[in-house]
C-alpha cells in the first residue's frame, strides 16, 4: 500500500491539470468559440483620442462649446496651387467636383469659388443680397476667368485666409460635413467612397495635384492606415517570435505548439475587446501583438524547464508535474508584474488608457493560464523530445557567456558598479535635456500622402487644427454691440500677429464685409462701421439674413446672440509652444474683456489635446511610481527580504534611466506614446529578476546558505531563459518600428532599447548586487536559523520528494 503523501498547492494544481486533460482542452475550445463570437462587437474608433478625464476643466469647456455651436471638427478643405486653375478646362472640372460633393446628404455646406456669393447692397429693399460671384455661362472665356481671379484676390478680403492666399495664389474650398454623421461610420463611407474618388477623377482630368485635409479626412485615412497595420503587426510578431523560438529550440514541435497558443491568445484579446464593447484605437490596436510577444516568454520558460527535466531524468510525468509546480508559480509572479505594469494605466483617469490597461492586463494573465495548461497537456500526449532537441541546453556560446558573467560577478564587481555609475551619470545628464511635447497630428504617419497635404495647408493657410475662442457676453444680443465687436476685432488682430495661427474668422469679418458692401464693394471700406454707420449697416445685414438658409452669421453667433465664436487654425507645434500662445492669448483676453461682463473660453481639439498631453505625462509618471511600489510589495510578499527587493528594483530602474537619458540626447520628447514605455518595460524587465531571485533563494537553502554557490547556480539555470526571453522580447517589440505611426515606432523602439539594457542588468548587475548585499554581514555562508528568518515567504522552487511524485504519477 502506498504511503499517504502531503501535496503542496502547486502540486495539487499540477494534478488537476494532468488528470483532467480532456475536460480542460474542451473548455479552452468552448471559451475560444465564445470569445470569437464577441468579435462582432469590435469596431474602429471614429473620434480623436481624448487624453483628459471627462470632469477636467478643458473637457468641460469643450463640451460647453459643442453644446452652443455643435461639432467644430467637421471641416474638410481641398486646396490647389497651380496657374492652370483659372482656365476653362480646370474650372469646369472644379465646378463638377464641388457640385457632385454638394449633392451628397453627408455634406452640410460647400464654400467654393464656383458658387461663391458676394454681398451686394439693394437700396430699394434696404438690405444686402448674396449674389453669385461668377456667371457660369461665361466661364468658358479665359479672359473672364482672369478677371474673376483679379476680383477675388483684390476686392474680397472677407475670403482671404479662408478661401485663398493672396501672396502665393493658392485656392481652397471648404466642405462642411453634416455634424450628425461626422463621428460615425457614415463619415468614413463618404470620405472613402465619394470624396477620394472624386478628387482622383479631377486630378486625372486636369493633371493638377489637389491637396486634401481637415480633421474628418485625416481621422478617416488615419483610421484606415491603423486598421491595415493590425494585420501587419500580428503577422510580423508571430513570424519573428516563432523564428527566434525555433532558432533557440530547434524543434518544429515546440515551435508549432507555441504558435498555436499565441494564435489562441490573439483570438482571446480580440474577444475581450468585443466583450467589453471597446473600439480599436491607436493603443488597443497593439494589444494582440503585445500578447504574442509577452506570451512567447511563458512558452520559453515552460518548454525550457520541461526539456531540462527530461534531460535530467527522462521521466515525462515527473517533468510535466515539475513544469507546473516549479515554473507555474514563478511565471505567475512574472506575469503579475507585467500585468501590474499595464494595469497602472487604469488609474490615469483617461478612458483610452483605462481600456488599454484593463484589456492588456486581463489578457496577460489569461495567456499565462492558457500556456500553463496547454503546454503540459499537449506534451503529455507526445513522445519524449529527441536528443537533438535538448542540445540547445548546453550550447557552447551560452555556456561561454554565462561563464564570462560568472567571472565578472565573482571577481570584478567594482568594474560592474563603475559602469553602472557611469551609465547613471550619463542618464541624468540626458534626462535634464528631455522636453514634454505633443500635437494632434504629431503621431500620424509622416510618409502618408495626407501628411504632405497637412504641410501644404500649414504653409499656405497656417494649419488645419482648429482652435476656438468662445465669448459669452452674458446677455442676449450682446454680440452685436459695437463695443463687443471692437473688442473681438482687437483680439483677432492679436491672433493675426501670431505666425503659428491662421487668419481668424468670426462675425467681425462679416460685419466688416457688410460695410464694404454698403459702400458698393469698395475693399478700402473693409472695416468695422463707425457708430454713425452701424445702425444702417446692421439693419441691412439683419434684413439680408432673416429667414435665409444662406445666413452667414449662424456658424459664428448662437441663436440668442449671447455667444460669439472666433475660429482660427494652428500649425503642428509642440506642447511648449502651444502653452506660450495660450498664455499670450489669455493675457490679451484678460486685458480687453472685463470678467464681470464677459466670459471668454479658449478651446478646440488642438488645445484639448495639448492639455491632455501635459496631464497624461504627469499622471503616467505617477502610475510608473505606483507600478514600482506595487511590484516591490509583491516581491516583499514573495521573498520577505529587503536586500532582494533592493537588488531587484535598483537593477531594473537602471534601464529606465538609460532610456530616459537617450531620449534627452536624441531629442525624443516625453509624450503619450513615449511615456507608456516606462511602465510597460519595467513590468516586463523585472520578470527575469524574479526568476533569478526565486531560483537563488531555493539554491541558497539547498546549498546550506552558501551565498556565492547559490548565486552561480541560479545564474546558470535562469541565465538561459533570461537570454532567450530577452532576445525574443527585444525583437518582438522591435516589430512595432514597422509602423507608419511615429508614436508606435517610438513605443516599440524605446521598449526594445530598455529591454536590451535590462538583459545586461539582470544577467550581470543583479547577481553582483545580490553577492554584495548578502555579504554585508561579512559572511560567506548563512546559518540555518538565518535562512529561515530571511526567507520565510513562498518557496517558488519547491523541493518535491521524487518518490512521492512517482506515486502521484502511478495513481494517475
Amino acid at each position: 500500500m502506498k504511503k499517504k503523501i502531503n501535496v503542496g498547492f502547486w502540486e495539487f494544481i499540477a494534478g488537476i491539470i494532468l488528470r483532467n486533460r480532456i475536460a480542460i482542452s474542451v473548455g479552452i475550445v468552448l471559451l475560444t468559440i465564445f470569445l470569437a463570437m464577441q468579435w462582432k462587437n469590435v469596431g474602429m474608433t471614429y473620434n480623436e483620442a481624448n487624453l483628459l478625464p471627462k470632469n477636467h476643466k478643458a473637457n468641460k469647456d469643450y463640451t460647453q462649446f459643442l453644446n452652443v455651436f455643435g461639432e467644430e471638427g467637421n471641416l474638410v478643405v481641398i486646396g490647389i496651387k497651380d496657374n492652370k486653375f483659372f482656365t476653362p478646362k480646370a474650372y469646369k472640372a472644379w465646378n463638377e467636383l464641388m457640385t457632385n460633393l454638394k449633392s451628397h446628404k453627408e455634406v452640410e455646406l460647400v464654400v467654393s469659388l464656383n458658387d461663391l456669393k458676394k454681398l451686394q447692397k439693394n437700396d430699394t429693399l434696404e438690405k444686402f443680397e448674396l449674389v453669385p460671384l461668377l456667371d457660369q455661362k461665361r466661364t468658358t472665356d479665359p479672359a473672364y476667368l482672369k478677371e474673376i481671379k483679379r476680383q477675388l484676390f483684390n476686392d474680397l478680403p472677407f475670403y482671404e485666409g479662408l478661401l485663398f492666399n493672396k501672396k502665393s495664389g493658392s485656392i481652397r474650398s471648404a466642405i462642411y460635413i453634416n455634424k450628425k454623421v461626422v463621428n460615425s461610420p457614415i463619415r468614413k463611407q463618404f470620405i472613402i467612397n465619394v470624396l477620394v474618388p472624386e478628387v482622383d477623377k479631377f486630378e486625372k482630368t486636369t493633371g493638377i495635384d489637389l491637396k486634401v485635409s481637415g480633421m474628418p479626412y485625416i481621422r478617416t485615412i488615419n483610421t484606415e492606415n491603423m486598421k491595415g497595420e493590425i494585420g501587419l503587426f500580428i503577422g510580423a510578431a508571430l513570424f519573428i517570435t516563432s523564428l527566434i523560438f525555433f532558432l533557440f529550440f530547434r524543434s518544429h514541435r515546440a515551435t508549432f505548439i507555441s504558435i498555436c497558443i499565441l494564435i489562441v491568445g490573439v483570438m482571446w484579446s480580440f474577444g475581450t475587446l468585443g466583450l467589453f464593447h471597446y473600439k480599436i484605437t491607436i493603443l488597443t490596436a497593439i494589444i494582440p501583438p503585445l500578447i504574442i510577444v509577452i506570451g512567447i516568454t511563458n512558452c520559453i520558460f515552460l518548454i525550457n524547464k520541461y526539456q531540462q527535466e527530461i534531460k535530467t531524468h527522462r521521466n515525462q510525468a515527473k517533468a510535466l508535474q515539475r513544469v507546473i509546480s516549479k515554473i507555474g508559480v514563478s511565471t505567475l509572479m512574472t506575469n503579475l508584474t507585467t500585468a501590474i505594469g499595464f494595469a497602472t494605466f487604469m488609474i490615469t483617469g483617461n478612458d483610452l488608457l483605462y481600456e488599454f490597461g484593463l484589456v492588456t492586463s486581463i489578457n496577460v494573465i489569461t495567456v499565462y493560464l492558457l500556456t500553463l495548461m496547454v503546454v503540459p497537456i499537449v506534451y503529455s500526449f507526445m513522445p519524449l523530445p529527441k536528443e537533438k532537441h535538448l542540445n540547445h541546453l548546453s550550447r557552447n556560446y551560452l555556456s561561454s557567456i554565462l561563464n564570462w558573467v560568472e567571472r565578472h560577478v565573482k571577481y570584478k564587481r567594482n568594474l560592474i558598479y563603475s559602469i553602472y555609475g557611469l551609465l547613471l551619470v550619463f542618464s541624468v545628464i540626458g534626462v535634464s535635456q528631455m522636453k514634454v511635447s505633443g500635437s494632434l497630428i504629431g503621431e500620424m504617419p509622416k510618409s502618408a500622402s495626407f501628411f504632405k497635404d497637412i504641410v501644404f495647408f500649414e504653409k499656405e493657410f497656417n494649419g488645419v487644427m482648429p482652435l476656438e475662442i468662445m465669448i459669452n457676453t452674458k446677455r442676449k444680443k450682446g454680440v452685436m454691440k459695437a463695443s463687443t465687436l471692437r473688442k473681438m476685432d482687437e483680439l483677432q488682430k492679436t491672433i493675426d500677429s501670431i505666425p503659428e495661427l491662421s487668419k481668424p474668422v468670426s462675425i467681425v469679418n462679416l460685419v466688416k464685409y457688410s460695410k464694404q458692401a454698403f459702400y458698393n464693394g469698395n475693399p478700402e471700406y473693409y472695416d468695422l462701421p463707425t457708430s454713425q454707420e452701424q445702425a444702417f449697416i446692421l439693419s441691412y445685414a439683419k434684413n439680408a439674413t432673416k429667414g435665409s438658409k444662406d445666413n452667414l452669421m449662424k456658424s459664428y453667433v448662437d441663436s440668442t446672440g449671447q455667444y460669439a465664436r472666433i475660429t482660427t487654425f494652428m500649425k503642428d507645434i509642440g506642447t511648449q509652444e502651444m502653452a506660450k500662445i495660450e498664455k499670450k492669448l489669455h493675457t490679451k483676453i484678460d486685458k480687453i474683456f472685463p470678467k464681470d461682463k464677459y466670459e471668454v473660453t479658449l478651446t478646440g481639439k488642438a488645445l484639448v489635446f495639448q492639455k491632455g498631453t501635459t496631464y497624461l505625462v504627469g499622471n503616467l509618471v505617477e502610475s510608473l511610481i505606483f507600478a514600482i511600489m506595487l511590484i516591490a510589495l509583491l516581491m516583499t510578499y514573495m521573498f520577505r527580504s529587503w536586500k532582494m527587493i533592493f537588488a531587484s528594483v535598483v537593477t531594473n530602474i537602471l534601464p529606465l534611466c538609460i532610456t530616459s537619458g537617450l531620449m534627452g540626447y536624441f531629442g525624443i520628447p516625453l509624450k503619450p506614446s513615449t511615456i507608456l514605455v516606462f511602465s510597460i518595460a519595467f513590468g516586463i524587465s523585472v520578470d527575469n529578476a524574479i526568476q533569478f531571485m526565486a531560483k537563488y533563494r531555493h539554491d541558497l537553502i539547498q546549498n546550506g546558505g552558501k551565498i556565492e554557490k547559490a548565486v552561480v547556480s541560479a545564474l546558470h539555470e535562469t541565465g538561459v531563459s533570461t537570454f532567450y526571453t530577452s532576445v525574443v522580447l527585444i525583437f518582438g517589440f522591435a516589430v512595432f518600428t514597422l509602423s507608419s505611426f511615429g508614436g508606435t515606432i517610438a513605443l516599440g523602439g524605446l521598449i526594445s532599447v530598455t529591454l536590451t539594457f535590462a538583459m545586461f542588468a539582470n544577467l550581470v548587475v543583479l547577481p553582483a548586487l545580490v553577492l554584495t548585499t548578502e555579504k554585508w554581514r561579512g559572511k560567506k555562508k548563512l546559518t540555518k536559523k538565518e535562512l529561515t528568518e530571511e526567507t520565510p515567504g513562498i518557496n517558488i522552487y519547491r523541493d518535491n520528494n521524487e518518490e512521492n511524485i512517482d506515486e502521484i504519477t502511478e495513481e494517475e
